[in-house]
């Protein structure tokens, strides 16, 4: 099992920046790629970005981040990072951080591909 858990989250101008963080503990080395994902209140969960560590750290972006936001690792830490840059109000939303435990799969990965997941933070961006 893994067990992650978000935080950074929090209220930010449009224009601003906040970065997420996620910690990851127990059997980690079963993962093979994490992720961002968001929802917002009455809309589906869509992924924001992906990273793959052990497929040459490929990454993947939501069209609507793509340019703004950056998804990074830090292996010491254990821990999965979200810079969140020039946010806008249609980024709020609660974000979650999710692990996959399989190889390969359909890219760009979806929810359904990712085994673990975080209890989510919230981000507001106000206009």
């Amino acid at each position: 099992q893994v067990q992650l858990v978000e935080s950074g989250g929090g209220s930010a101008q449009a224009g601003g920046s906040l970065r997420l963080s996620c910690r990851a503990s127990g059997y980690i080395d079963s993962i093979y790629c994490m992720a961002w994902f968001r929802q917002a209140p009455e809309k589906e969960r869509e992924v924001v970005a992906t990273i793959c560590p052990r497929g040459g750290g490929t990454t993947y972006y939501a069209d609507s981040v793509q340019g703004r936001f950056t998804i990074s690792q830090d292996n010491a830490k254990n821990t999965l990072y979200l810079r969140m840059a020039s946010l806008k109000p249609e980024d709020t939303a609660m974000y979650y951080c999710a692990g996959r435990n399989q190889f390969g799969g359909t890219w760009p990965l979806a929810s359904a591909d990712f085994a673990y997941w975080g209890q989510g933070t919230q981000v507001t961006v106000s206009s």
